[in-house]
């Protein structure tokens, strides 16, 4: 966002060179970045976080320079009316020249009608202002229609009133596959989730992105109608992403304007294209069926709170300076005679004992809590000053519960060579259904299962993750953008989705994801060893749970969306089902262009911690030597070996001490649909040598008993 230092003296008076401003600016959070010389003008290129459209104009960033000098606005020169008639507010949808069709996205329209304008080059001044900040002339209209918008923050367009069908304009959603060509020449195919700006017959512009070519403004253009609207963000960011059409306008509407701001800039636009081009101000419409209720947000002792939260010393009167100055108003309730909440303004001599009340302004859309009223303060009383103590807490220092579980896990994969990932919680919405989410996460029986940001801090990442997999996934590409392929990294973290429960707050838990993809790394060696596969995945994860004490891990194959059909296995404790581990499918793979095999695991790591640790049981050392007994059986591609290690265990042979996978073989001599798996039984007694009659009789009641149980024959 670029502002220019002598715009900002237009709006207030401070006794701040250019440098300090940008300092002064970057002390509360509004980023200067850099500063440049245009003519005898400083330009601050300044960077803001999409929390805050209110500072996209001079104005607010002129408000904010106000709270820092102690100086108010130059109002006169931003002032509603300017001179216009007054005109009452309808609440109809519909009045003689415009109609809103669809008031969910269009909260607000208002047009003014300017007649007998002459379209010309604009004066040299306004022509060097816009300059300043990267925009070029056009002619004199549109040039105080894009001024007026870095000047209040209030994006508008300029139609041609002649060019107009019936003189009219009504707002509608788009029909599917309505076609219209915008001023940059474009034509865009238009869906149903789409808003227009449309006259009697055809579609005239894209409401809050862009206008049409057939309306604009031209050399002949004699009388204008001036539109100054207020959009549904959401609309105007999905529309936007759809066309591929981001505009000064759509980048403004889709963080949140000022929807009280459309008037005053409205009649500042009027004022100036009749000082500039000849107009003659007419008709004004202004259509706001509902109108917009500020937020209010409770607090106790606002300073109280900020030396709580901060460890801050500002004293409550200037508390209330910074707020006020702001815009946010501070009121306070009490209760007459018939136990009626009455409001009033009140000033900082008022007592701060009572519960009190402060009203959001119009511009802010990020304030909705004490704690924003706080970070407010914050910001102005100097995060600078903050002292480095620790706040004082009970329990201080001590490890939480699972803590050294989680600390083993961590170490165990760590020496296995696995490097831990931290990735932002916010993810863009095309990941909803490219990944399953791991059971009793999100509530798949609404459409409202996600957490979604209004203010996303990340730009497109409106969601709050509901699984770690595509962070991961992030950092694996950008290992390989940098020649990496060999790549082993985990992570613990929060996980998010809109189930609610008493609370109603959003559903949270931790989870636990590795990624594994590439070769075996070798200390000392150029050349990498052999290439991981499923089993190096599922073994990371027994390994690991196994350091933190959680026992009876049981996997199954399974069919899971983001994970390749035949390589895809569920994760069990104790029966219930917590996670999924396997090989990335081949659609994922390509779309990140992934040309090597994708390991992934995630689990629900809240639930496998909440089981309680296997409990350390010591027992001496055998004294007395095994027997080991290798056995192979021909058995369908589907038994698995988890099935005959489990009916063995049923036969309760109190001599069998173990059962192991050995191998397996498929090709010559076997069906298609058959296999050989080889296990090895281990016998043991605690008491005496076994003798090999009794081993014998004994190996073969169980290798008699599997292969009636599992339809399994011996080899």
């Amino acid at each position: 966002m670029l502002i220019t230092n002598n715009w900002l003296r237009d709006l207030i008076e401070v006794d701040l060179s250019p440098e300090e401003t940008a300092s002064a600016l970057t002390r509360v959070g509004l980023a200067v970045e850099g500063t440049h010389t245009f003519g005898d003008d400083q330009v601050f290129d300044i960077d803001l976080t999409s929390n805050r459209p209110d500072c996209l104009s001079h104005l607010g960033v002129a408000r904010e320079l106000g709270v820092i000098a102690n100086r108010a606005l130059k109002t006169s020169l931003i002032a509603t009316n300017n001179g216009l008639p007054d005109v009452p507010i309808p609440t109809l949808l519909e009045v003689d020249i415009v109609k809103i069709s669809d008031p969910e996205l269009c909260n607000r329209f208002t047009a003014r009608i300017i007649r007998n304008v002459k379209i010309r080059p604009s004066p040299d001044w306004l022509v060097k202002r816009l300059a300043a900040i990267g925009e070029r002339s056009i002619n004199n209209v549109a040039d105080i229609t894009n001024y007026v918008m870095h000047e209040l923050g209030q994006p508008m367009h300029s139609f041609d009133l002649d060019k107009l069908s019936g003189n009219r304009i009504v707002v509608r959603r788009a029909r599917h596959g309505e076609m219209i060509t915008t001023l940059d020449e474009a034509e865009h195919k238009l869906d149903d989730a789409m808003l227009l700006i449309c006259d009697a017959e055809k579609p005239v512009a894209i409401g809050g992105i862009m206008g049409g070519l057939d309306s604009s403004i031209t050399e002949d253009t004699v009388n204008v109608l001036l539109e100054v609207a207020y959009f549904k963000r959401e609309t105007i960011r999905q529309t936007s992403r759809k066309l591929g059409l981001h505009t000064e306008a759509s980048y403004r509407f889709e963080r949140g304007v000022d929807i009280e701001n459309l008037v005053r800039a409205s009649d500042r636009t009027t004022a100036l294209i009749c000082e500039l081009a000849g107009g003659e101000a007419e008709e004004f419409i202004d259509i706001y069926p509902t109108v917009f209720k500020p937020k209010d947000i409770e607090s106790g002792d606002i300073s109280y709170a900020v030396k709580r939260l901060t460890g801050l010393d500002v004293a409550t009167a200037e508390c209330i300076r910074i707020l006020n100055a702001l815009g946010i108003k501070r009121k306070y309730e009490v209760s007459d005679l018939k136990s009626q909440a009455v409001e009033a303004e009140i000033d900082s001599s008022i007592s701060d004992s009572k519960s009190q009340m402060f009203v959001t302004p119009t511009w802010r859309h990020d304030l909705a809590i004490e704690e924003d009223l706080v970070e407010e303060v914050a910001r102005h009383a100097g995060y600078e000053n903050i002292a480095e103590k620790l706040p004082p807490a009970f329990g201080a220092g001590e490890y939480q519960p699972n803590e050294m579980r989680k600390i083993r896990l961590r170490q165990t994969l760590t020496d296995a060579g696995f490097d831990e990932a931290i990735s932002y919680s916010f993810i863009d919405t095309k990941f909803d259904e490219m990944f399953q989410s791991i059971p009793e996460i999100l509530d798949e029986t609404t459409d409202e299962k996600y957490v979604t940001l209004k203010d996303s801090v990340i730009e497109g990442s409106l969601r709050m993750r509901p699984t770690l997999l595509p962070g991961l996934l992030d950092a694996v590409k950008t290992n390989f953008n940098h020649k990496r392929r060999d790549v082993a990294m985990f992570e613990i973290g929060k996980a998010f989705a809109a189930l609610a429960g008493e609370s109603g707050l959003p559903n949270e838990r931790e989870l636990f994801a590795l990624v594994l993809t590439g070769s075996e790394i070798y200390q000392d060696r150029a050349m990498p060893g052999r290439e991981f596969d499923f089993y190096d995945a599922k073994g990371a994860i027994e390994a690991a749970f196994d350091a933190a004490d959680i026992s009876n891990i049981e996997f199954s194959a399974v069919e899971i969306v983001h994970l390749r059909k035949g390589q895809s296995a569920s994760i069990s404790v104790n029966g219930k089902k917590v996670g999924y581990i396997g090989r990335l499918n081949d659609e994922i793979t390509t779309s990140y262009k992934f040309k090597q095999p994708v390991y992934l695991a995630e689990v629900d790591l809240q639930t496998m911690l909440a089981v309680n640790p296997t409990p350390i049981v010591y027992r001496p050392l055998p004294k007395y030597p095994s027997i080991v007994r290798d056995i192979s059986f021909v058995a369908k591609r589907t038994l698995t070996f988890d099935e005959i290690r489990a009916a063995v265990i049923e036969q309760n042979a109190e001599l069998c001490q173990g059962v192991e996978f050995v191998d397996e073989y498929e090709g010559k001599g076997m069906e298609p649909d058959e296999r050989s798996i080889t296990i090895r039984l281990e016998y043991r007694s605690s008491e005496r040598t076994l003798i090999e009659d009794e081993v014998a009789e004994l190996h073969q009641s169980i290798v008699n008993a599997l292969e009636g149980s599992l339809n399994i024959k011996q080899r």
